[in-house]
């Protein structure tokens, strides 16, 4: 075989250079690829009010719900994009490793077991909650230290199952668990009588607490016993689906810390910070270096608000305060990376 010469081995590599461009520019990602051959997002969720739950007309509402059509429209330009499954703890995960789902937003907690293990891949954590313990107040119970020896009603698939054991076993402390996947039978075993306490994440139990026949007859426990970031979570191996999924949350935390609002949002368009332009789109650079289109972190913003704006429309009502969830120039942990 005769040797290549230079300028043969020039014109292979280039040739290479460009079917590596054009099998780029094909596949933007095998998740993306599937959700725009489909037409839409399918998203896992849970059933809590304020956080996922179909209202009177059928159509899902709550602050994840949120994040789940901000992603539709980073994708789409269109909030209906989308479609919501609700599922239960013992079948999130295995339906989003199946590819089921294309994301889970039904308040799956940040674990190293889920990451390396599972080899799931989590977004940016959208709200930081702890473990709480909920109780009958006649039982005259004020502290998880004086559950020695209690009942303790635990919803199987869910890292509470774990943290609750650790907790009694740090504390000397015996308990019997109940097991319950039934979401309904969980609170029911409570006001039953048959466990002593219930335990899950805080804001899961501060929504259950609502829902109870008597809710002024229970009480929430002040200790989290846990740290429980719950963040978005996708099947590994398609780092570009996961960035989308990434800097659409940044985005919603970002107009906040500039006070960009659903309300304002049109104003800023006219502002000369080149950070603003770029990232509303008036400067399309960085949607061109993306693959979105340039307007898509301002469609979001116009549709659905920032971060601020989510949380009080679905999480103040029921009476939550921000808390570790407020902007870090405020004294919380929400911290967007650079939109540059």
């Amino acid at each position: 075989m005769n040797a290549l010469t230079p300028w043969s081995k020039w014109i292979i590599a280039a040739l290479i250079g460009a079917v590596g461009l054009v099998s780029t520019a094909a596949s933007a990602g095998p998740t993306l690829d599937r959700i725009k051959s489909r037409g839409l997002i399918k998203v896992g969720v849970g059933t809590t009010p304020g956080f996922f739950a179909p209202d009177n007309s059928g159509r899902w509402q709550g602050f994840f719900i949120d994040y789940g059509r901000a992603l539709a429209i980073a994708v789409f330009g269109d909030a209906t994009k989308i479609e919501f499954t609700s599922s239960s703890p013992q079948q999130r995960l295995p339906a989003l490793q199946s590819g089921e789902f294309d994301i889970l937003l039904s308040g799956v907690t940040v674990t190293i077991t889920r990451a390396f293990k599972l080899g799931f891949h989590f977004g940016p954590t959208i709200f930081y909650d702890g473990q709480g313990i909920l109780v009958r107040k006649d039982s005259g119970v004020t502290s998880a230290s004086q559950l020695d020896g209690a009942t303790i009603g635990i919803q199987s698939g869910t890292t509470g199952e774990l943290n609750i054991a650790d907790f009694f076993r740090k504390n000397a402390h015996r308990f019997t668990p109940v097991t319950v996947e039934d979401t309904s039978e969980f609170v029911a075993a409570l006001e039953s009588g048959r466990v002593d306490a219930i335990t899950q994440d805080s804001s899961d139990l501060a929504a259950k607490l609502v829902q109870l026949k008597k809710p002024n007859d229970y009480v929430l426990l002040p200790e989290r016993l846990s740290k429980e970031p719950l963040a978005p979570a996708v099947a590994g191996g398609d780092d570009r689906w996961l960035e989308i999924v990434n800097w659409t949350v940044n985005a919603t935390i970002q107009a906040e810390e500039w006070g960009i609002t659903s309300q304002n949002v049109d104003s800023f368009l006219k502002s000369e910070d080149p950070a603003v332009q770029r990232f509303l789109g008036v400067d399309p650079s960085l949607a061109q270096a993306i693959g979105l289109d340039p307007k898509w972190a301002y469609n979001i913003i116009k549709t659905v608000g920032n971060y601020g704006e989510i949380f009080d429309r679905h999480l103040k009502p029921l009476g939550w305060e921000r808390g570790y969830n407020r902007l870090w120039t405020s004294g919380g942990l929400l911290y967007s990376p650079p939109f540059r």
